[in-house]
Protein backbone atom coordinates (compact mmCIF):
# COMPACT_ATOMS: atom_id res chain seq x y z
CA UNK A 1 0.00 0.00 0.00
CA UNK A 2 2.49 2.33 0.84
CA UNK A 3 4.59 1.58 -2.39
CA UNK A 4 1.96 1.85 -4.75
CA UNK A 5 0.86 5.44 -2.88
CA UNK A 6 4.84 6.25 -2.98
CA UNK A 7 4.53 5.60 -6.54
CA UNK A 8 0.92 7.64 -7.49
CA UNK A 9 2.74 10.28 -5.31
CA UNK A 10 5.48 10.45 -7.51
CA UNK A 11 4.00 9.91 -10.67
CA UNK A 12 1.38 12.99 -9.95
CA UNK A 13 4.60 15.17 -9.16
CA UNK A 14 6.17 13.62 -12.60
CA UNK A 15 3.17 15.08 -14.74
CA UNK A 16 3.12 18.48 -13.00
CA UNK A 17 6.48 19.13 -13.96
CA UNK A 18 6.42 17.99 -17.16
CA UNK A 19 2.72 18.87 -18.21
CA UNK A 20 4.25 20.07 -21.94
CA UNK A 21 1.88 19.56 -25.52
CA UNK A 22 4.88 18.65 -27.04
CA UNK A 23 8.19 17.97 -26.89
CA UNK A 24 10.33 16.60 -29.90
CA UNK A 25 14.22 15.85 -30.03
CA UNK A 26 16.15 15.49 -32.85
CA UNK A 27 19.81 13.96 -32.28
CA UNK A 28 22.01 15.49 -34.35
CA UNK A 29 24.53 13.39 -33.40
CA UNK A 30 24.96 10.00 -35.19
CA UNK A 31 25.66 7.61 -32.13
CA UNK A 32 24.87 3.84 -32.45
CA UNK A 33 21.92 1.77 -33.34
CA UNK A 34 20.55 2.18 -29.98
CA UNK A 35 17.60 3.27 -28.46
CA UNK A 36 16.89 6.70 -28.94
CA UNK A 37 19.53 6.67 -30.89
CA UNK A 38 19.08 9.20 -33.92
CA UNK A 39 15.37 9.12 -33.76
CA UNK A 40 12.75 11.65 -33.17
CA UNK A 41 11.60 11.41 -28.79
CA UNK A 42 8.52 12.82 -28.57
CA UNK A 43 9.03 13.40 -24.49
CA UNK A 44 5.23 13.62 -23.87
CA UNK A 45 4.02 13.16 -20.21
CA UNK A 46 0.27 13.86 -20.25
CA UNK A 47 -1.54 14.57 -17.07
CA UNK A 48 -3.92 11.17 -17.14
CA UNK A 49 -0.50 8.90 -18.34
CA UNK A 50 2.23 7.78 -16.22
CA UNK A 51 5.78 8.69 -16.80
CA UNK A 52 6.56 7.34 -20.20
CA UNK A 53 8.11 7.99 -23.58
CA UNK A 54 6.71 7.91 -26.93
CA UNK A 55 9.76 6.57 -29.44
CA UNK A 56 9.72 7.72 -32.57
CA UNK A 57 11.34 5.58 -35.73
CA UNK A 58 14.52 6.28 -35.70
CA UNK A 59 17.40 7.16 -37.81
CA UNK A 60 19.75 5.05 -38.63
CA UNK A 61 21.89 6.54 -41.28
CA UNK A 62 22.51 10.04 -42.45
CA UNK A 63 20.09 9.75 -45.54
CA UNK A 64 17.60 7.16 -44.15
CA UNK A 65 13.96 9.30 -44.43
CA UNK A 66 11.95 5.88 -43.62
CA UNK A 67 12.18 2.25 -42.95
CA UNK A 68 10.16 -0.70 -42.37
CA UNK A 69 9.66 -2.85 -38.99
CA UNK A 70 10.47 -6.55 -40.07
CA UNK A 71 9.89 -8.08 -36.90
CA UNK A 72 9.36 -7.22 -32.88
CA UNK A 73 11.56 -8.92 -30.29
CA UNK A 74 9.90 -7.68 -27.14
CA UNK A 75 6.33 -7.52 -26.89
CA UNK A 76 3.97 -5.40 -25.06
CA UNK A 77 3.86 -5.56 -21.34
CA UNK A 78 7.83 -7.27 -21.43
CA UNK A 79 10.76 -5.87 -20.05
CA UNK A 80 14.02 -5.18 -22.09
CA UNK A 81 17.58 -4.62 -21.20
CA UNK A 82 20.18 -2.24 -21.96
CA UNK A 83 21.61 -4.02 -24.96
CA UNK A 84 18.67 -6.07 -26.12
CA UNK A 85 16.98 -5.84 -29.26
CA UNK A 86 13.80 -4.07 -29.26
CA UNK A 87 13.04 -4.67 -33.46
CA UNK A 88 14.24 -5.34 -36.16
CA UNK A 89 14.39 -2.09 -39.11
CA UNK A 90 14.73 -3.09 -42.84
CA UNK A 91 16.05 0.75 -44.93
CA UNK A 92 17.29 0.60 -48.02
CA UNK A 93 20.58 -0.42 -47.33
CA UNK A 94 20.13 -3.08 -45.14
CA UNK A 95 18.26 -4.78 -42.17
CA UNK A 96 19.55 -3.53 -38.75
CA UNK A 97 18.38 -4.68 -35.32
CA UNK A 98 17.45 -1.69 -32.73
CA UNK A 99 18.78 -2.18 -29.61
CA UNK A 100 17.70 -0.78 -25.97
CA UNK A 101 20.04 1.52 -24.55
CA UNK A 102 18.35 1.76 -21.21
CA UNK A 103 16.44 -0.39 -19.19
CA UNK A 104 12.60 -0.24 -19.27
CA UNK A 105 9.09 -2.00 -20.31
CA UNK A 106 7.48 -1.88 -23.53
CA UNK A 107 4.07 -0.22 -23.17
CA UNK A 108 2.54 -0.24 -26.27
CA UNK A 109 3.28 -0.72 -29.93
CA UNK A 110 2.12 1.90 -31.95
CA UNK A 111 3.48 0.36 -35.57
CA UNK A 112 3.23 -2.97 -36.15
CA UNK A 113 5.77 -5.44 -37.93
CA UNK A 114 5.31 -5.34 -41.40
CA UNK A 115 2.91 -2.47 -41.63
CA UNK A 116 5.11 -0.52 -44.57
CA UNK A 117 7.43 2.40 -44.57
CA UNK A 118 7.47 4.44 -41.58
CA UNK A 119 8.74 8.10 -41.69
CA UNK A 120 11.96 8.82 -39.58
CA UNK A 121 10.62 10.48 -36.13
CA UNK A 122 6.88 8.79 -36.55
CA UNK A 123 5.82 6.86 -33.06
CA UNK A 124 6.41 3.38 -33.35
CA UNK A 125 6.23 2.24 -29.93
CA UNK A 126 5.56 3.56 -26.01
CA UNK A 127 7.80 2.48 -23.12
CA UNK A 128 7.54 3.27 -19.09
CA UNK A 129 9.60 2.37 -16.57
CA UNK A 130 7.09 0.42 -14.41
CA UNK A 131 5.33 -2.66 -15.31
CA UNK A 132 2.44 -1.73 -13.65
CA UNK A 133 1.92 1.50 -15.85
CA UNK A 134 1.46 -0.57 -19.25
CA UNK A 135 -2.44 -0.84 -18.71
CA UNK A 136 -2.85 2.46 -18.64
CA UNK A 137 -1.65 2.15 -22.38
CA UNK A 138 -4.06 -0.28 -23.91
CA UNK A 139 -6.14 2.36 -25.73
CA UNK A 140 -2.90 4.88 -26.14
CA UNK A 141 -2.95 6.67 -30.09
CA UNK A 142 -0.20 8.30 -30.97
CA UNK A 143 -0.44 11.94 -32.84
CA UNK A 144 1.29 12.40 -35.99
CA UNK A 145 4.68 13.57 -35.42
CA UNK A 146 4.46 16.24 -38.57
CA UNK A 147 2.87 19.02 -35.98
CA UNK A 148 6.53 18.76 -34.37
CA UNK A 149 7.74 20.43 -37.60
CA UNK A 150 7.07 24.17 -35.14
CA UNK A 151 9.07 23.51 -32.06
CA UNK A 152 12.29 22.04 -34.12
CA UNK A 153 11.86 25.13 -36.53
CA UNK A 154 12.37 27.27 -32.83
CA UNK A 155 15.47 24.54 -31.99
CA UNK A 156 17.87 27.25 -33.16
CA UNK A 157 17.48 29.51 -30.66
CA UNK A 158 18.19 27.14 -28.28
CA UNK A 159 21.25 25.88 -30.12
CA UNK A 160 22.40 29.19 -29.86
CA UNK A 161 21.97 29.58 -26.29
CA UNK A 162 24.24 27.03 -25.42
CA UNK A 163 27.43 28.58 -25.83
CA UNK A 164 27.19 30.83 -23.21
CA UNK A 165 26.37 27.60 -20.51
CA UNK A 166 29.35 27.17 -18.22
CA UNK A 167 31.98 25.72 -20.07
CA UNK A 168 33.72 23.17 -17.42
CA UNK A 169 30.34 21.23 -17.48
CA UNK A 170 29.42 20.61 -20.75
CA UNK A 171 32.26 21.70 -22.99
CA UNK A 172 32.80 18.17 -24.08
CA UNK A 173 28.94 17.69 -24.64
CA UNK A 174 26.06 18.19 -27.28
CA UNK A 175 24.14 21.50 -26.37
CA UNK A 176 21.08 19.86 -25.32
CA UNK A 177 22.87 18.51 -22.13
CA UNK A 178 25.19 21.90 -22.09
CA UNK A 179 21.97 24.21 -21.45
CA UNK A 180 20.24 22.09 -18.40
CA UNK A 181 20.19 24.38 -15.91
CA UNK A 182 18.64 24.39 -12.52
CA UNK A 183 16.68 27.56 -13.83
CA UNK A 184 13.31 25.32 -15.31
CA UNK A 185 14.66 24.69 -18.64
CA UNK A 186 13.81 21.40 -19.83
CA UNK A 187 16.19 18.31 -18.91
CA UNK A 188 15.91 15.37 -21.17
CA UNK A 189 16.66 11.99 -19.23
CA UNK A 190 14.98 8.76 -19.20
CA UNK A 191 12.14 7.74 -16.58
CA UNK A 192 15.03 5.53 -15.10
CA UNK A 193 16.81 7.97 -14.52
CA UNK A 194 14.42 10.50 -13.44
CA UNK A 195 13.69 7.73 -10.55
CA UNK A 196 17.01 7.11 -9.74
CA UNK A 197 17.70 10.62 -9.00
CA UNK A 198 14.68 10.88 -6.45
CA UNK A 199 15.63 6.95 -5.10
CA UNK A 200 19.15 8.59 -4.23
CA UNK A 201 18.10 11.82 -2.62
CA UNK A 202 19.32 13.78 -5.25
CA UNK A 203 15.88 15.42 -5.71
CA UNK A 204 14.84 16.85 -9.46
CA UNK A 205 17.49 15.98 -11.80
CA UNK A 206 16.85 19.09 -13.87
CA UNK A 207 18.63 20.71 -10.54
CA UNK A 208 21.59 18.66 -10.95
CA UNK A 209 24.62 19.25 -13.43
CA UNK A 210 24.71 15.82 -14.88
CA UNK A 211 26.33 15.73 -18.57
CA UNK A 212 24.00 13.19 -20.40
CA UNK A 213 26.14 10.51 -22.35
CA UNK A 214 23.00 9.42 -24.34
CA UNK A 215 22.28 10.89 -27.89
CA UNK A 216 21.90 14.16 -28.38
CA UNK A 217 22.93 15.58 -24.54
CA UNK A 218 20.11 13.00 -23.08
CA UNK A 219 20.66 11.62 -19.53
CA UNK A 220 20.25 8.08 -18.68
CA UNK A 221 20.35 5.95 -15.63
CA UNK A 222 24.16 4.87 -16.13
CA UNK A 223 24.39 8.65 -15.55
CA UNK A 224 22.90 9.05 -12.37
CA UNK A 225 24.50 6.24 -10.67
CA UNK A 226 27.81 7.98 -12.03
CA UNK A 227 27.48 11.12 -10.57
CA UNK A 228 29.73 12.48 -8.13
CA UNK A 229 27.79 14.94 -5.84
CA UNK A 230 31.04 16.09 -4.36
CA UNK A 231 32.88 17.11 -7.32
CA UNK A 232 29.43 18.83 -8.58
CA UNK A 233 29.47 22.02 -6.17
CA UNK A 234 32.77 22.75 -7.64
CA UNK A 235 31.90 22.85 -11.35
CA UNK A 236 29.04 24.74 -10.73
CA UNK A 237 30.92 27.77 -8.69
CA UNK A 238 33.73 27.85 -11.23
CA UNK A 239 31.38 28.04 -14.05
CA UNK A 240 29.32 30.81 -12.83
CA UNK A 241 31.43 33.92 -13.71
CA UNK A 242 31.85 32.20 -16.87
CA UNK A 243 28.12 32.16 -17.84
CA UNK A 244 27.85 35.75 -16.43
CA UNK A 245 30.57 37.29 -18.58
CA UNK A 246 29.97 35.25 -21.62
CA UNK A 247 27.38 37.45 -23.23
CA UNK A 248 30.05 40.07 -23.66
CA UNK A 249 32.52 37.60 -24.81
CA UNK A 250 30.12 35.97 -27.21
CA UNK A 251 29.99 39.84 -28.56
CA UNK A 252 33.37 41.15 -28.56
CA UNK A 253 35.36 38.14 -29.81
CA UNK A 254 32.70 35.20 -31.64
CA UNK A 255 35.42 33.34 -32.82
CA UNK A 256 36.51 32.66 -29.20
CA UNK A 257 36.35 28.84 -27.97
CA UNK A 258 35.23 27.74 -25.09
CA UNK A 259 38.38 26.49 -22.86
CA UNK A 260 37.80 22.37 -21.84
CA UNK A 261 37.93 21.18 -18.97
CA UNK A 262 40.38 19.83 -16.81
CA UNK A 263 40.86 16.09 -16.85
CA UNK A 264 39.79 14.19 -14.16
CA UNK A 265 42.11 11.52 -12.56
CA UNK A 266 40.02 8.58 -11.11
CA UNK A 267 41.31 5.47 -9.88
CA UNK A 268 43.76 4.37 -12.09
CA UNK A 269 42.38 6.37 -15.13
CA UNK A 270 42.46 10.16 -16.16
CA UNK A 271 39.53 11.08 -18.26
CA UNK A 272 40.34 13.76 -21.17
CA UNK A 273 37.66 15.99 -22.30
CA UNK A 274 36.95 16.73 -25.62
CA UNK A 275 36.63 19.66 -28.38
CA UNK A 276 33.37 19.74 -30.26
CA UNK A 277 35.44 19.35 -33.59
CA UNK A 278 37.07 16.17 -32.57
CA UNK A 279 33.45 14.85 -31.41
CA UNK A 280 32.06 15.84 -34.64
CA UNK A 281 34.55 14.13 -36.38
CA UNK A 282 34.81 10.83 -34.93
CA UNK A 283 30.53 10.73 -35.04
CA UNK A 284 31.37 11.29 -38.95
CA UNK A 285 33.61 8.30 -38.93
CA UNK A 286 31.97 6.46 -36.52
CA UNK A 287 28.50 6.36 -38.84
CA UNK A 288 30.61 6.22 -41.60
CA UNK A 289 31.97 3.17 -40.92
CA UNK A 290 29.17 1.45 -39.95
CA UNK A 291 27.23 2.44 -43.03
CA UNK A 292 29.71 2.59 -45.96
CA UNK A 293 30.99 -0.81 -47.65
CA UNK A 294 34.72 -0.26 -47.36
CA UNK A 295 37.00 -1.89 -48.99
CA UNK A 296 40.92 -0.99 -50.17
CA UNK A 297 43.47 -1.26 -52.87
CA UNK A 298 47.44 -0.77 -51.73
CA UNK A 299 50.08 0.38 -54.49
CA UNK A 300 53.69 1.06 -54.40
CA UNK A 301 54.88 3.95 -56.00
CA UNK A 302 58.31 5.22 -57.39
CA UNK A 303 58.59 8.92 -55.94
CA UNK A 304 62.09 9.24 -57.47
CA UNK A 305 60.68 11.37 -60.72
CA UNK A 306 58.55 13.41 -58.51
CA UNK A 307 60.75 14.58 -55.65
CA UNK A 308 63.44 15.94 -58.45
CA UNK A 309 61.18 17.84 -60.16
CA UNK A 310 60.04 19.22 -56.83
CA UNK A 311 63.69 20.55 -56.20
CA UNK A 312 63.78 21.58 -59.63
CA UNK A 313 60.62 23.69 -59.20
CA UNK A 314 61.78 24.89 -55.79
CA UNK A 315 65.22 25.76 -57.34
CA UNK A 316 63.31 28.05 -59.75
CA UNK A 317 61.47 30.17 -57.14
CA UNK A 318 64.40 30.07 -55.04
CA UNK A 319 62.13 28.52 -52.24
CA UNK A 320 61.96 25.52 -49.74
CA UNK A 321 59.45 24.29 -47.36
CA UNK A 322 60.04 26.79 -44.87
CA UNK A 323 59.76 29.84 -46.99
CA UNK A 324 56.28 28.12 -48.83
CA UNK A 325 58.00 25.81 -51.12
CA UNK A 326 56.15 23.10 -52.84
CA UNK A 327 56.29 20.02 -50.96
CA UNK A 328 56.32 16.24 -51.73
CA UNK A 329 52.59 16.36 -50.39
CA UNK A 330 51.41 18.93 -52.52
CA UNK A 331 52.47 17.06 -55.54
CA UNK A 332 50.52 13.62 -54.33
CA UNK A 333 47.78 15.75 -54.11
CA UNK A 334 47.99 17.07 -57.54
CA UNK A 335 48.23 13.83 -58.58
CA UNK A 336 44.92 12.63 -57.40
CA UNK A 337 43.05 15.54 -58.72
CA UNK A 338 44.80 14.37 -62.24
CA UNK A 339 43.55 10.84 -61.63
CA UNK A 340 40.00 11.99 -60.96
CA UNK A 341 40.15 13.41 -63.71
CA UNK A 342 41.24 10.18 -65.61
CA UNK A 343 38.61 8.88 -63.71
CA UNK A 344 36.20 10.94 -62.50
CA UNK A 345 33.72 8.40 -61.68
CA UNK A 346 35.84 8.39 -58.37
CA UNK A 347 34.61 11.38 -57.72
CA UNK A 348 31.49 11.46 -56.70
CA UNK A 349 28.94 10.22 -53.91
CA UNK A 350 26.31 7.83 -53.35
CA UNK A 351 22.61 9.36 -52.70
CA UNK A 352 20.78 6.29 -52.27
CA UNK A 353 18.78 5.87 -55.57
CA UNK A 354 21.48 7.81 -57.63
CA UNK A 355 25.11 8.24 -57.87
CA UNK A 356 26.24 12.40 -57.91
CA UNK A 357 29.14 12.71 -59.70
CA UNK A 358 31.47 16.03 -59.24
CA UNK A 359 32.77 18.47 -61.69
CA UNK A 360 35.41 19.83 -59.31
CA UNK A 361 37.98 18.36 -56.98
CA UNK A 362 37.77 19.24 -53.43
CA UNK A 363 40.50 17.26 -51.69
CA UNK A 364 40.17 17.50 -47.14
CA UNK A 365 44.09 17.04 -46.05
CA UNK A 366 44.18 15.45 -42.74
CA UNK A 367 46.52 17.98 -40.54
CA UNK A 368 47.43 18.29 -36.97
CA UNK A 369 46.90 14.77 -34.51
CA UNK A 370 45.30 14.13 -31.33
CA UNK A 371 42.39 17.03 -30.06
CA UNK A 372 43.67 18.91 -32.78
CA UNK A 373 42.86 16.66 -35.62
CA UNK A 374 41.45 18.65 -38.78
CA UNK A 375 40.68 18.20 -42.26
CA UNK A 376 40.33 21.46 -43.77
CA UNK A 377 39.03 21.71 -47.39
CA UNK A 378 41.43 22.97 -50.71
CA UNK A 379 39.03 23.93 -53.18
CA UNK A 380 39.29 22.95 -56.72
CA UNK A 381 42.46 21.39 -56.62
CA UNK A 382 42.19 20.23 -60.08
CA UNK A 383 42.31 23.81 -62.03
CA UNK A 384 45.00 25.04 -59.67
CA UNK A 385 48.86 25.22 -60.43
CA UNK A 386 50.79 23.94 -57.80
CA UNK A 387 52.26 27.08 -56.22
CA UNK A 388 48.40 27.91 -55.70
CA UNK A 389 47.72 24.51 -54.34
CA UNK A 390 50.58 24.82 -51.69
CA UNK A 391 49.80 28.24 -50.92
CA UNK A 392 46.30 27.12 -49.76
CA UNK A 393 47.83 24.00 -47.66
CA UNK A 394 50.13 26.25 -45.92
CA UNK A 395 46.96 28.29 -44.86
CA UNK A 396 45.11 25.46 -43.63
CA UNK A 397 48.43 24.48 -41.20
CA UNK A 398 48.69 27.93 -39.96
CA UNK A 399 45.16 28.16 -38.90
CA UNK A 400 45.59 24.99 -37.34
CA UNK A 401 48.70 26.31 -35.28
CA UNK A 402 47.10 29.16 -34.30
CA UNK A 403 48.43 31.67 -36.43
CA UNK A 404 44.99 33.15 -37.82
CA UNK A 405 42.82 32.27 -34.53
CA UNK A 406 42.58 29.98 -31.21
CA UNK A 407 39.65 27.96 -33.22
CA UNK A 408 40.30 26.61 -36.31
CA UNK A 409 36.31 25.86 -36.82
CA UNK A 410 35.41 29.36 -37.02
CA UNK A 411 37.45 29.79 -39.88
CA UNK A 412 35.04 30.24 -43.11
CA UNK A 413 34.63 26.74 -45.27
CA UNK A 414 36.86 25.25 -42.61
CA UNK A 415 34.99 22.50 -41.39
CA UNK A 416 33.46 21.48 -45.18
CA UNK A 417 33.41 18.20 -46.36
CA UNK A 418 35.25 17.92 -49.94
CA UNK A 419 34.55 15.16 -52.48
CA UNK A 420 37.76 13.09 -51.53
CA UNK A 421 40.07 13.11 -48.48
CA UNK A 422 44.08 12.29 -48.01
CA UNK A 423 45.94 11.82 -45.28
CA UNK A 424 49.67 11.31 -44.90
CA UNK A 425 51.14 8.92 -41.79
CA UNK A 426 54.60 9.25 -43.43
CA UNK A 427 55.95 11.64 -40.55
CA UNK A 428 55.15 8.88 -38.28
CA UNK A 429 57.14 6.26 -39.66
CA UNK A 430 53.69 4.20 -40.81
CA UNK A 431 54.65 2.41 -43.97
CA UNK A 432 50.81 1.77 -44.99
CA UNK A 433 46.72 2.58 -43.74
CA UNK A 434 43.50 1.85 -43.95
CA UNK A 435 41.61 5.26 -43.75
CA UNK A 436 37.60 5.81 -43.40
CA UNK A 437 35.90 7.23 -46.03
CA UNK A 438 34.56 10.91 -44.81
CA UNK A 439 30.26 10.19 -45.78
CA UNK A 440 29.54 11.31 -48.80
CA UNK A 441 32.40 11.19 -50.11
CA UNK A 442 33.43 7.41 -51.92
CA UNK A 443 37.34 7.22 -51.58
CA UNK A 444 40.19 8.10 -49.01
CA UNK A 445 43.86 7.98 -49.75
CA UNK A 446 46.76 7.17 -47.45
CA UNK A 447 50.14 7.86 -47.85
CA UNK A 448 52.66 6.01 -46.22
CA UNK A 449 56.74 7.16 -45.07
CA UNK A 450 58.96 7.49 -47.82
CA UNK A 451 61.83 5.19 -47.72
CA UNK A 452 64.52 3.78 -49.95
CA UNK A 453 63.73 0.06 -51.15
CA UNK A 454 65.87 -2.71 -53.40
CA UNK A 455 62.96 -3.13 -55.80
CA UNK A 456 63.60 -5.29 -59.33
CA UNK A 457 65.77 -3.07 -61.82
CA UNK A 458 63.61 -2.18 -64.88
CA UNK A 459 66.40 -1.20 -66.75
CA UNK A 460 67.15 -3.47 -69.38
CA UNK A 461 70.68 -2.56 -70.14
CA UNK A 462 72.03 -2.50 -66.57
CA UNK A 463 73.96 -5.42 -65.38
CA UNK A 464 72.47 -4.84 -61.64
CA UNK A 465 69.42 -7.18 -60.92
CA UNK A 466 68.34 -4.86 -58.16
CA UNK A 467 68.05 -1.18 -57.85
CA UNK A 468 67.81 1.39 -54.94
CA UNK A 469 64.84 3.70 -55.10
CA UNK A 470 62.98 6.05 -53.06
CA UNK A 471 59.28 4.23 -52.22
CA UNK A 472 55.94 4.98 -51.02
CA UNK A 473 52.85 2.76 -50.39
CA UNK A 474 49.49 4.63 -51.45
CA UNK A 475 45.84 2.42 -49.84
CA UNK A 476 42.91 3.82 -51.34
CA UNK A 477 39.48 3.11 -49.23
CA UNK A 478 36.43 2.53 -51.78
CA UNK A 479 32.77 2.79 -50.82
CA UNK A 480 31.53 -0.39 -53.36
CA UNK A 481 28.44 0.85 -53.81
CA UNK A 482 29.75 4.10 -56.09
CA UNK A 483 33.83 2.95 -57.34
CA UNK A 484 33.88 -1.21 -57.64
CA UNK A 485 36.99 -2.37 -57.83
CA UNK A 486 37.66 -2.18 -61.46
CA UNK A 487 37.20 1.55 -61.22
CA UNK A 488 39.15 1.81 -57.70
CA UNK A 489 41.85 -0.06 -59.81
CA UNK A 490 41.78 2.25 -62.75
CA UNK A 491 42.17 5.01 -60.28
CA UNK A 492 45.17 3.99 -58.46
CA UNK A 493 46.93 3.04 -62.31
CA UNK A 494 45.86 6.90 -63.15
CA UNK A 495 47.52 8.40 -59.61
CA UNK A 496 50.74 5.82 -59.95
CA UNK A 497 51.27 7.21 -63.76
CA UNK A 498 51.16 11.15 -62.44
CA UNK A 499 53.24 9.86 -59.58
CA UNK A 500 55.70 8.46 -61.41
CA UNK A 501 55.55 10.75 -64.70
CA UNK A 502 54.90 14.10 -62.58
CA UNK A 503 55.70 16.51 -65.59
CA UNK A 504 51.60 15.55 -66.39
CA UNK A 505 50.63 17.89 -63.76
CA UNK A 506 52.18 20.14 -65.26
CA UNK A 507 49.97 20.60 -68.52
Amino acid sequence: MATSLARNLLSRAANRSHQLSRSTITSSTPVNNSLFARSSINARWFASYPPHEVVGMPSLSPTMESGTISAWNVEEGSSFAAGDVICSIETDKATVDFEAQDEGVMAKIIAEAGSGEINCGTPIMVTVEDEGDVAAFKDFVAESSEPAAAPVAEAPPVAAAAPPTPAPAAAATPPPAAAATPSGERVFASPRAHTLAKDKGYGEISALRIVGTGPGGRIIAQDVLDYDPSTAPAAVVAAEPVAAAAPAAVAATPAAAAPLPEPVVGAGFTDYSLPASALELASRLHTSKQNVPHYYLTIDLSLGSLTELRASLNSTMKLDEDDGGITVNDLLMKAAAAAMKTVPAANASWMNSFVRVYDSVDINVVVGNGSSLYAPVIRDVGRKGLKAVSDDVATATSVVEGEEGSDPTTVPGFGDVGTFTMVNLGMFGVKSCAPIIREPQACALALGVIENRIVPNDDAESEEIYKESVMMTATLSCDHRVVDGAVGAQWLSAFKNHVENPVTLLL
